[in-house]
């Protein structure tokens, strides 16, 4: 045998790569192939049960070599790789024994939680949902099922199917348990349904006061929902129970700043900084280090803060620009989508029974949120803040038309007799996800979809709605792709990790706009963000009329709706209108050098210039 596979995997099993994870899952024996291993495995079980964790984990070992495929010994190994000791807490070899197990056994319940629970933990949220979903379809009367994948959507942003399964979780399990409220609250919170929130996050303390996570997302509550002294009460509390928890100094830092007090949110951070051994910011801290040092001018430090947490946060997520992957699809759609095809393909019917989406486009951090904020305090337009039913639909559309090809290639069977109605199944699917999200309001004639990048898909939303309103924001490239550069931002194919593939990314997107304008027939209005700010009411009564609604004075003051804005401007936007963020590149001409020759035909095209 070659010595490359007597050496142990690289994930920390203690399993020769051949047996774990290098194994052909096809050359597995069945189960009754390995009943002469059963003394052995009932040895190794019970070793476990009497706390010989060595003599345990060498017999699992020698049965995994015998017979990879035993489960009950994978499970056994996967709950010593988290044990005190000398090869113990190896997450990535648990990860990778428990994915084992699933792949196994599809129906292993317990596994299948295990499995998306970790997932969930690492970040992982699509690969997550998958086993969460699964895990509800195996036990869909078990309360750990229904909370794993209410966890698991309000991460991905689904509160309202979170909402649904946590409150299933109260169906079946007939308690209230406080862990439960605080989760459900959360889910709440982040469908501004703030006073619900509340309520939840009370009955949960008074359950269980000492819950720091509980006080912290409560605190997080007030915070978003501009309660600024009941928000440092509750980080008070919550620091009595963990005063060194980073968490808490990261809030603290962040309340500081929103009240205006700039230093002492600085002096929070060193703190933080200055109480860890190596003295260094996560990535979301020194982002948040450098948003506090531009606003109290020191340019420098603060580029050299956002650079330092962008390069920190590839170093621990791994990411880059997807170039390759963003280059081809926008190849794909401008190869597609060509005037001549348009003018051979059916559209979409529209549907007088509901509102209609208003789609707010513009590149992340460009002042879509700011246009959604003024727009929906309108009282016949709904807020539907980032829906991501576009590109669901551009996933599945080859199984809904039964086509053999992707998209947007797929849209090709629309010329088939059988499939001319293609458009009005992806466009109701499209508005019973928005339905079902919970989106629209009585007596509402719009909803908005500020999905950032759905600029990728004017085509397709061309074809599904060619009534509906396009406002397309436009901003200074150098100040859009400086803000991005200063966010934790993954939409853009993480183009958001370096400021050069930011602005790569911006010059891409602007290309294929130029494209669809050129090519398409759309209802399309561009408006700048930069009038926005020194003429208000011109733009909102441009906006509005484009619409074919009527002025409404509710709109010119954003700052006033209630609504939460899960987006990285939540905190801009409660602001009265300011003028500070417009030109802000000006004070960063030095440092954003190397990016205007990439940027420059894209502020040729629009209008702006670096002079």
């Amino acid at each position: 045998m070659a010595f490359g596979d007597q050496r142990p995997c690289a994930c920390g099993s203690l399993l020769r790569q051949v047996r774990c994870c290098s194994l052909d899952m096809a050359t597995l024996a069945p189960p009754e192939a390995s009943r002469h291993l059963m003394p052995l495995v009932e040895r190794a079980l019970q070793a476990r049960r009497q706390g010989a964790d060595a003599t345990a984990e060498r017999l699992c070992l020698e049965v995994l070599e015998l017979s990879p495929g035993q489960p009950d010994m994978l499970w056994m190994l996967s709950r010593l790789r988290e044990a005190p000791g000398e090869t113990g807490f190896r997450p990535e070899a648990t990860e990778a024994l428990v994915g084992r197990i699933v792949a196994l056994d599809p129906n292993n319940v317990v596994a299948t939680q295990d499995l998306a629970l970790r997932l969930l933990r690492r970040g992982a949220i699509a690969e997550a949902e998958l086993h969460a979903r699964n895990a509800v379809r195996i036990a869909p009367a078990d309360p750990q099922s229904h909370n794993l994948l209410g966890m698991v959507l309000t991460e991905a942003h689904q509160p309202v199917t979170g909402e649904f399964h946590y409150r299933r979780v109260l169906e079946l399990s007939g308690t209230r348990d406080p862990i439960l409220l605080a989760n459900l609250a959360w889910c709440l919170k982040l469908q501004s349904r703030m006073q619900e929130a509340r309520a939840l996050y009370e009955e949960s303390a008074a359950a269980a006061p000492g819950v720091l996570q509980t006080l912290l997302g409560w605190a997080r509550l007030e915070e978003a929902d501009r309660n600024f002294p009941r928000a440092f009460e509750l980080l008070d509390q919550a620091e009595s129970l963990a005063p060194g928890a980073p968490s808490l100094k990261l809030l603290r830092a962040v309340l500081h700043g929103r009240t205006g007090n700039t230093e002492a949110a600085l002096a929070a951070l060193d703190r933080l900084a200055g109480a860890r051994g190596d003295g260094a910011l996560g990535p979301e801290e020194l982002l948040e280090k450098g948003r506090l040092l531009d606003r109290s001018g020191r340019h420098a430090d603060a580029f050299a803060a956002f650079d330092a947490g962008k390069r920190r946060m590839r170093e621990l997520s791994g990411h880059a620009y997807r170039a390759a992957d963003a280059q081809a699809q926008a190849i794909r759609l401008r190869r597609f989508f060509t005037a001549a095809r348009m003018a051979n393909l059916p559209r979409g019917g529209l549907r007088t029974d509901m509102a209609q989406p208003l789609f707010i486009l513009g590149f992340p951090r460009s002042g879509t949120t700011l246009v959604e904020q003024s727009l929906t305090a309108h009282k016949a337009i709904a807020a539907g803040d980032e829906l991501p039913f576009l590109s669901e639909i551009t996933e599945i559309m080859p199984r809904l038309l039964n086509s053999p090809l992707a998209y947007p290639e797929a849209l090709s069977e629309l010329w088939m007799g059988d499939r001319r109605e293609g458009l009005d199944n992806l466009r109701d699917h499209y508005l019973q996800r928005v339905r079902q999200r919970g989106v629209l309001q009585p007596g509402a004639l719009y909803f908005t979809d500020k999905m950032p990048l759905n600029e990728f898909h004017l085509g397709l939303i061309t074809l599904l709605f060619p009534a509906a309103p396009l406002i397309h924001v436009l901003r200074h490239p150098l100040d859009v792709v400086l803000s991005v550069f200063s966010n934790q931002l993954t939409h853009g194919f993480y183009c958001a990790y370096a400021l050069e593939s930011a602005a790569r990314h911006f010059a891409l997107v602007s290309d294929l706009i130029e494209h669809y304008r050129t090519e398409l027939a759309m209802r399309y209005l561009p408006v700048r963000y930069e009038d926005i700010v020194t003429g208000q009411e011109t733009q909102i009564r441009r906006m509005l009329g484009f619409a074919g609604l009527d002025f409404d004075a509710a709109c010119l003051a954003p700052h006033e709706n209630r609504r939460y804005a899960r987006t990285a401007s939540y905190a801009q936007v409660t602001e009265p209108l300011y003028d500070r963020s417009r030109e802000r590149w000006r004070r960063y001409r030095r440092e954003l050098e190397p990016v205007i020759p990439i940027l420059e035909p894209a502020m040729e095209r629009l209008g702006y210039t670096v002079e």
